[in-house]
C-alpha cells in the first residue's frame, strides 16, 4: 500500500448508479465524519461519510469485515479501492 493514499480501509463490491450508493466491503473500522478517498479507473476523489448502511439500516459506525452502503459523489465500479483521507 502507498502511504500517500492513506490507509487502506476497503474496496467496493457494487456500486447502484441510479441513487449513487456504493457498498463497500470494510477491512477497517469507519464512522459517520470522517473522510474517504476512493481510487480506481482513473477516478481519485475524497468525500466524507454523511451516512451509513448496514443491512438496510442507518448505523453512526460500521466494523471492518460489514458491508455497507454510503451515498457516493462519483459513479465508482467494483474492485475501486477505498481509504481514510
Amino acid at each position: 500500500m502507498s502511504e500517500e493514499l492513506g490507509q487502506l480501509i476497503g474496496k467496493i463490491t457494487h456500486f447502484f448508479g441510479h441513487i449513487s450508493v456504493a457498498v463497500i466491503e470494510l477491512s477497517e473500522n469507519l464512522k459517520v465524519g470522517e473522510n474517504i478517498r476512493i481510487v480506481g479507473g482513473g477516478i481519485d476523489f475524497t468525500q466524507p461519510v454523511e451516512s451509513l448502511e448496514v443491512e438496510h439500516k442507518k448505523v453512526p459506525e460500521a466494523k471492518a469485515g460489514d458491508s455497507v452502503g454510503l451515498k457516493v459523489s462519483e459513479k465508482v465500479h467494483e474492485g475501486y479501492k477505498v481509504y481514510r483521507a
